[in-house]
């Protein structure tokens, strides 16, 4: 086994994690503040990609749903890709490129965000989704490869990881979705970091949107 290739595909990865810092920094801390500031309004996340991107987009779904790094309330999240009746029902009659455009159309509300993962930036789906999503009112938020691709200016907020390997490209997906997760649950829950984790504090949050405190 040639371990010079597994340095050669972990500098990659290093040399695009470093680009991300240095470029989507910014983009990244909005986007977590727009889901802050979504939830506290009562809103939810939706999340789509297809093939390894559907993947990123439950496991996203599931860190609020269930927890990230914290133990506090659930979080109103969905991933538009774990219904099979809907998926085979909507590419059958409409085609796939309607299958979660049809689904923002039923689920999603005004002040909703709504997020689209493709490494290419060219999912048709996605695209048509997004654009859906927007003329409802909601929030888009596009995590994207290589130049954005189609849905490149047609989101809010678009975080493009500037590289062409797509295993790296979703690798630094995921990286950027567990930031988010961990910055919304800092922000929200008051999480201080301990031994490298965020937990939470005296076992007690305070809900920022009602000024009440509780147990966990």
């Amino acid at each position: 086994m040639d371990t010079n290739e597994i340095y050669t595909q972990l500098s990659e990865l290093k040399n695009v994690l470093d680009t991300v810092a240095e470029k989507l920094g910014p983009g990244i801390a909005r986007c977590a503040e727009t889901i802050v500031t979504a939830l506290r309004n009562g809103r939810k996340i939706l999340v789509m990609g297809n093939g390894g991107s559907a993947a990123d987009a439950q496991h996203f779904a599931a860190e609020f749903v269930g927890r990230f790094l914290m133990e506090r309330r659930a979080l109103p999240a969905l991933a538009l890709t774990t219904d099979t009746s809907i998926l085979t029902a909507v590419g059958n009659d409409y085609g796939y490129d309607e299958v979660f455009k049809r689904q923002v159309e039923a689920l999603a509300g005004p002040g909703d965000v709504v997020v689209g993962i493709s490494t290419s930036g060219n999912s048709g789906n996605i695209d048509l989704a997004l654009i859906a999503a927007r003329e409802m009112g909601c929030i888009t938020v596009g995590l994207l490869g290589r130049d954005g691709g189609i849905i490149a200016g047609k989101v809010d907020i678009e975080l493009t990881v500037p590289a062409v390997s797509t295993p790296r490209i979703q690798e630094a997906h995921i990286a950027i979705l567990h930031i988010l997760c961990g910055l919304v649950e800092k922000e929200m829950f008051g999480a201080k970091r301990v031994n490298s984790e965020f937990r939470i504090q005296e076992s007690e949050f305070s809900s920022k949107e009602s000024g009440e405190t509780g147990k966990i």
